[in-house]
């Protein structure tokens, strides 16, 4: 599934300071009040003035680097499942404990489509180390159960990728099997 995203903003979100190569920027993505999925860029420092747009799938903290002038910006537009896991597994990524269940759950999903391999675990157990199978890059995730609670805990944060569940249609009443006709009754 693609979704229009707009790129990183060379910009704060919230102050307008111009983000210089390097300095901690936090990336949140969001869904306004008109269900639009918006990306909101700012300064780390930024972070306790800062106020969502709507709901917050996912944030990550990273440095900033400025476009190269040949990057094709079209091909930034386009969010997919896989460069969410890339963007939010990146070792340069500083990691958010509220990501984690996203990342297990986009790791799975790649690894279906065979776009992740599975090479097993870290040493300690606890964490998943799966490689990239056209870059070869190796990310590691928190090893996790995905059972039912799993799911339901995540589930705002799976609409991104999947969609808002549909709300439940309500069944139209029954027709009543005695008509509403005057029946006459015994005296």
């Amino acid at each position: 599934m693609d979704l229009p995203l707009h790129p990183q903003s060379p910009v704060s979100h919230l102050t307008g300071h111009a983000f210089a190569d390097g300095e901690r920027v936090t990336s949140y993505l969001t869904r306004s009040d008109t269900g639009e999925v918006v990306r909101q860029d700012i300064l780390a420092t930024e972070e306790t003035d800062f106020k969502a747009l709507g709901f917050v799938f996912c944030s990550w903290t990273h440095p900033f680097k400025p476009r190269a002038m040949h990057e094709n910006p079209d091909r930034a537009l386009k969010l997919t499942a896989e460069n969410l896991f890339v963007t939010l597994a990146d070792p340069t990524t500083e990691s958010d404990p509220a990501n984690i269940p996203l990342l297990q759950f986009l790791a799975l999903m790649l690894e279906r489509k065979k776009i992740l391999k599975p090479r097993g675990m870290t040493e300690d157990g606890l964490r998943n180390i799966f490689a990239h199978s056209k870059t070869h890059q190796l990310y590691e995730v928190v090893a996790g159960d995905l059972n039912e609670e799993f799911f339901i805990k995540i589930q705002d944060q799976l609409s991104i990728l999947v969609g808002a569940p549909k709300p439940k249609a309500v069944a139209p009443a029954a027709p009543s099997p005695i008509p509403d006709a005057d029946v006459p009754t015994p005296t």
